[in-house]
């Protein structure tokens, strides 16, 4: 015969005040597992929603991030020919030479300044990715000192925004627009035409990489294979998704260390749960006694005591997911090692993550009701009613 649950919520409400002291350690602890969870979700949403399937990125032999590669004019010609190339609309090959760089911007967050990606880029290589411009602004214009910025630069950035003139290379650039790339981490780049960018940065003769797309599914194997064993030409090709998504280790640290204080937590948790109960089962001995009396087993009554623990953890668990709630769109910055600069993104609080998070609190309240459920369960009936 089972206890009933009703018995468990009546225990949970008439001890309302430990109830909620208990429920509160556990939720601040849910709240940080989940926030760090939103962090690195937002992170991986942003790597994974930037490249086009048929794209592949070509760098140099040997390099692994396009700021330390270096692509020749000629390669680039070589590039061009490849057979399995798609061609827009005027017949060219939809091949993007681009260079990056890194400059310093003073942020909200920052205002000793961050370190920002510029990317020199032509219009074609702009028309390779799914972009678009907001409302009042425009695309840079060739042969002018024009940069457009991705949304999180001009969130984050007030001296980069539409009318602003920001500095690097050999002068001022003016931002004439703002672009929006979805949720890709492009949004945290400044756009530059290629020829203008690259006088700058003293880059005529070389680029950092080439974006290149196949015509289809089946020729972009053979295209992929053939980049990779042409020992002449030299370059190092990556799939344009599996490049970005590699950058996900930048928050590798930061997930490592939320976790680590989210368990440190967690044991505190668990050791309130645990004497939350322990202090249940003592003040209800006589109460036990007379279950038994009534011919509840001790295994009923074992079952009983670990319900009512996770009934609170339950609830610190939803505490939990609440308090993380708010920071669901949030966005934030952090440094990439590819690039040595930062990355924006936004905290995505996904169901996935709280679903973690409750169950996350209910392992802490199966830990930490255990041993006082056990403690409940052999006690004998005689010795159970005598306690006061």
């Amino acid at each position: 015969m089972a206890i009933p649950i009703a018995y468990n919520l009546r225990n949970l409400i008439v001890r309302k005040t430990t109830t909620v002291m208990t429920a509160l350690g556990i939720g601040l602890t849910v709240a940080v597992l989940v926030a760090d969870l939103a962090l690195v979700e937002g992170l991986r949403t942003a790597f994974k929603a930037t490249g086009h399937p048929l794209q592949i990125l070509v760098l140099r032999k040997g390099s692994n991030a396009e700021l330390n590669s270096s692509v020749t004019r000629e390669a680039l010609q070589i590039l061009k020919s490849k057979p399995g190339l798609a061609v827009n609309e005027a017949g060219e090959a939809m091949a993007s030479p681009e260079i990056l760089g890194v400059i310093n911007l003073p942020s909200v967050d920052s205002p000793n300044g961050m370190n920002l990606t510029v990317r020199a880029l032509s219009q074609a290589g702009v028309a390779m990715r799914n972009v678009k411009i907001q409302s009042g602004g425009r695309w840079f214009q060739s042969g002018q000192r024009e940069v457009v910025v991705g949304k999180s630069v001009a969130k984050r950035y007030p001296n980069a925004r539409p009318g602003a003139r920001i500095r690097f290379g050999r002068g001022e650039w003016e931002v004439v627009g703002v672009f929006d790339a979805g949720e890709s981490a492009v949004n945290s780049e400044i756009w530059g035409e290629l020829n203008q960018v690259g006088s700058d940065f003293n880059r005529q003769d070389t680029v950092s990489s080439v974006l290149i797309r196949a015509a289809d599914a089946g020729a972009f194997q053979a295209l992929f294979n053939s980049l990779n064993d042409d020992r002449q030409l030299g370059v190092n090709a990556l799939r344009e998704r599996e490049y970005y998504e590699q950058q996900t280790s930048a928050g590798a640290p930061l997930q490592f260390f939320g976790l680590l204080v989210a368990v440190i937590m967690a044991i505190g948790s668990s050791f309130a749960a645990m004497n939350t109960m322990y202090a249940a089962v003592s003040r209800r001995a006589k109460e036990i006694g007379t279950l038994r009396v009534l011919g509840f087993s001790r295994g009923s009554i074992l079952f009983s005591f670990l319900i009512e623990s996770l009934l609170l953890a339950f609830i610190g668990g939803v505490f939990g997911c609440l308090l993380a709630l708010p920071i669901n769109g949030v966005t934030t910055g952090i440094g990439s090692f590819a690039t040595f600069s930062e990355i924006a993104f936004d905290f995505r609080v996904s169901p996935s993550t709280m679903i973690a998070g409750i169950v996350f609190a209910l392992v802490v309240g199966a830990i930490g009701g255990l041993f006082p459920a056990s403690n409940a369960a052999r006690k004998e009936i005689l010795t159970a009613l005598r306690e006061i």
